[in-house]
């Protein structure tokens, strides 16, 4: 017998190698390979959640950009001072260059909120309203970026954030209105500043309306979502799980044996496949009744793949027949293997009511053969199976 040959620890078989990948795993896609691919982990970072928060809040410093470019056309024009243009400039210079080394280091994380979005969102606003103030001329189209700043938070914000950022954001600009409508009327009118003022309290509510229905309906997409993975990985498990005994189905096994057999050509290492069929198994079903016989079908299953390897396959081929298939064992390991399972399973009773209790099992081996098909072989191992039916069973049969 093999070294490597101990027995696993748990029933239910290694099948990793045709695992279900869920499709929520899958949406997870591979960086992009290359110069381009270093270029974005450089700048972005090599985990993908912290990828999407970077690139997001790059996406909200074009708002910075366009501030800074206005600051600097209402400087040229001599439309602004520019003491107060330069420090507003090397403010949002200096909080961006904060922002970016704060999720690029993955400070973030510490945060309860690891995308930083309502502390973003804040301070956007507040240099809006300060912008405001500065560049008179052009105060009007400054406050669409308010209602901008608004449409980053709305798959990250909850709706108290929003509230608290309208609220800050409509008392700020009023306040801010009313002060240089009272010490500035010439550049600042009151007519103007009371309709800047009712547009600014109007749609950003607005805004924040549509947000609480985009993110519900984002939320109910998410769960809809989640309810298709759990149905899909259910479609999945019928279909390659059995149920009572929750070994592979014969459709998998089948799928298993002709994935083993390319892997074992490959190699060159052997492969033997065994038939097993529970001797004497109607009359417990006509004894004690079906619920009697899938216990000891459940039984029977937990005890043979405990005595199995990991690599090893164990699956409920049909009624109270099953296949094992054994990786890098020739037939005469496998049959050391399958007395191994014997011994297992006189040591149990997995009959409880029944007098003595024990169930035993007929077997076929058969070791695959250069160039044969999985077909061909099992045919050899039910062949033999039979023969050692008929030759007064609890024995196991090579086939030759």
């Amino acid at each position: 017998m093999q070294a490597d040959n101990c027995p696993r620890s748990q029933a239910t078989p290694a099948i990793a190698s045709s695992a279900h990948k869920s499709p929520h795993m899958a949406d997870r896609r591979a960086p992009p390979s290359g110069a381009t691919g270093a270029l974005a982990r450089l700048v972005l970072d090599d985990d993908p959640r912290q990828q999407i928060r970077i690139a997001r809040s790059l996406t909200s410093m074009l708002m910075y950009v366009v501030c800074l470019g206005i600051a600097e056309y209402c400087l040229q024009q001599d439309m602004a001072d520019r003491t107060a243009t330069r420090l507003l400039q090397c403010s949002m210079i200096g909080w961006m260059a904060v922002v970016y080394g704060t999720l690029r280091s993955g400070l973030n994380l510490r945060f309860a909120d690891p995308s930083l979005t309502f502390i973003q969102i804040m301070a956007a606003g507040g240099c809006i309203t300060i912008a405001y103030a500065i560049f008179a001329p052009v105060r009007g189209a400054l406050l669409m970026l308010l209602a901008l700043t608004l449409v980053f938070g709305i798959f990250n914000l909850d709706r108290l954030g929003r509230r608290i950022y309208n609220s800050c954001v409509v008392i700020g600009s009023g306040l801010t209105m009313f002060t240089l409508s009272h010490f500035s009327p010439a550049t600042h009118p009151p007519e103007v500043e009371t309709v800047h003022f009712v547009l600014t309290a109007t749609i950003l509510p607005i805004m924040g309306m549509l947000s609480d229905q985009l993110r519900a309906i984002r939320s109910r997409l998410h769960a809809q979502r989640d309810e298709l993975e759990a149905a899909l990985a259910r479609i999945h498990e019928l279909a390659t799980v059995d149920e009572l005994t929750q070994l592979p189905n014969r459709r998998h096994a089948g799928e298993l044996f002709a994935h083993m057999t390319r892997h074992a050509e490959r190699k060159g290492s052997p492969l033997t496949v065994c038939m097993l069929d529970l001797d004497h198994f109607k009359r417990i079903n006509d004894s004690f009744g079906h619920s009697a016989g899938d216990a000891v079908l459940v039984r029977f299953a937990e005890t043979a793949s405990a005595s199995l390897r990991d690599s090893d396959v164990i699956a409920r081929w049909g009624g109270e027949e099953f296949l094992v298939l054994l990786p890098d064992s020739d037939a005469r390991q496998a049959d050391l293997t399958l007395m191994r399972v014997r011994e297992a399973l006189a040591g149990q009773r997995l009959l409880a009511n029944a007098e003595g209790g024990t169930v035993t099992f007929s077997a076929g081996l058969a070791q695959m053969r250069a160039g044969e098909s999985p077909e061909q072989a099992l045919e050899r191992a039910d062949f033999a199976l039979y023969r050692a039916k008929s030759e007064g069973r609890n024995r196991s049969v090579i086939s030759g």
